[in-house]
């Protein structure tokens, strides 16, 4: 497929699905920065993980942002404090040599994204998950992964 017809089901993916596989989308584009960032620093390409890290950082500013605070409950407080752990260990592996701080976010993302994958596939859990994709939020990172 070429790259113009890859963005372009890449777009149509993205506005239309529920919110939940939208949710594992944009984890699973953070880990693929991750994982390049990853890459990169063991080529010694900072630019490259610097850039990595920057995309990774910009998915997770995006679900933080997209957090129902009001509606949420306690589960919107836990995602908002692990999406914080992770922006913070990320900031540190962008100016560290050290890449452990990189294998624990992608360890907890690959983790969260499986939840999901739970979530999105059980019935019950169906019912209380979001359908709508009319937040311009969310959508909007996802579309550049």
């Amino acid at each position: 497929m070429n790259a113009y017809g890859s963005e372009i089901y890449r777009q149509t993916q993205v506005t239309t699905v529920d919110k939940g596989r939208l949710i594992i989308i944009l984890y699973e584009g953070a880990i693929k920065f991750i994982r390049e960032a990853q890459k990169a620093q063991e080529a010694g390409d900072i630019p490259a993980k610097a850039n990595a890290i920057n995309r990774a950082l910009d998915i997770i500013t995006e679900l933080n942002q997209s957090l129902n605070m009001q509606e949420g409950g306690d589960i919107a407080v836990n995602l908002r404090r692990i999406y914080k752990f992770w922006n913070e260990h990320l900031l540190k592996a962008k100016v560290s040599r050290d890449g452990q701080g990189l294998s624990d976010v992608e360890g907890m993302m690959t983790s969260m994204a499986q939840a999901w994958h739970v979530v999105c596939q059980d019935p019950e859990a169906a019912k209380v998950t979001p359908k709508d994709t009319g937040g311009e939020t969310i959508g909007s990172t996802a579309r550049t992964l």
